[in-house]
């Protein structure tokens, strides 16, 4: 028997998930198919409910149905209830597990594949959103130091007082950063996607400093900003791979070795 996996989301057809997870699939030996699967707005429960029907053991979700697929779980990870969002689901009988493997791919990308060390460093998250709330648990279970900046410094302090029992978080507007220095900083923000910039001062960085954006496929404007004014660089492939690697698990109980993959995606570029 081939068991069945998919990634849903809207849209959906530039996704590499499929391959990714094919790549795994083949190292380790597992019997699986895994599509992309595009769902109406409307549509995602009805969308989880055939496939169940269909006898799938799992899905992975993207935008923009991970609140939804929150909403949907019969049980939730600690992460996962923790980041208020689902970005992978296993179907058990009638339980319904919502996971969320941003974060953990997130930290695993930086210390492991990039080899930045993040306790007691100095991390900036740039924006207040669904994508920071899911990586914020994760990154303070490596004993970082946490800020969180966003335009509007009201949803800056309210996700640092969501964590406030987990660690302090500062949770600072973009004027706050004046003289202030960060060893990582990571772009939770969609500014790539409109080649924005966000009010970072020039002396943000400190020496040596990891820039990080979640986005990947493009050299975004936070990306080159770093570089010229003397951070490593790194975009959200690697992240891709890393939490795709913490779903397999999830369902399959197998580890897959994440360099072979990312290799043959760098290659693809």
């Amino acid at each position: 028997m081939t068991d069945r996996y998919a990634v849903i989301g809207n849209p959906i057809a530039h996704s590499k998930s499929p391959l990714i997870h094919g790549m795994f699939a083949e190292q380790t030996g597992q019997r699986i198919s895994y599509e992309a699967i595009a769902a109406p707005l409307d549509g995602f429960a009805a969308t989880i409910a055939r496939l169940r029907a269909e006898g799938y053991k799992g899905c992975n979700v993207t935008v923009p149905f991970k609140f939804e697929a929150y909403a949907l779980a019969t049980e939730l990870t600690p992460r996962a209830r923790a980041a208020q969002a689902v970005n992978t689901l296993k179907f058990d009988g009638e339980t319904i597990l919502g996971d969320n493997t941003d974060g953990a791919g997130l930290v695993r990308d930086i210390e492991h594949n990039i080899g930045v060390l993040l306790e007691k460093k100095r991390v900036l998250l740039m924006g207040a959103g669904g994508a920071s709330f899911g990586v914020v648990l994760p990154l303070l279970t490596t004993y970082a130091q946490l800020t969180v900046v966003n335009r509007t410094v009201g949803k800056a302090q309210q996700l640092a007082a969501t964590f406030a029992a987990h660690a302090h978080i500062a949770g600072l507007g973009y004027n706050d950063l004046q003289g202030q220095h960060f060893d990582v900083v990571i772009n939770a923000t969609s500014t790539g996607l409109s080649d924005e910039l966000a009010p970072l001062p020039d002396d943000i960085f400190a020496s040596p400093a990891l820039a990080y954006d979640m986005m990947y496929g493009r050299d975004t404007p936070f990306l080159r900003f770093a570089r010229a004014h003397g951070a490593q660089t790194a975009d959200g492939l690697g992240m891709l791979v890393e939490q795709a690697a913490e779903a397999f698990y999830l369902w399959r109980g197998v580890r897959p070795d994440t360099t072979p993959v990312m290799a043959a995606l760098h290659l693809q570029k």
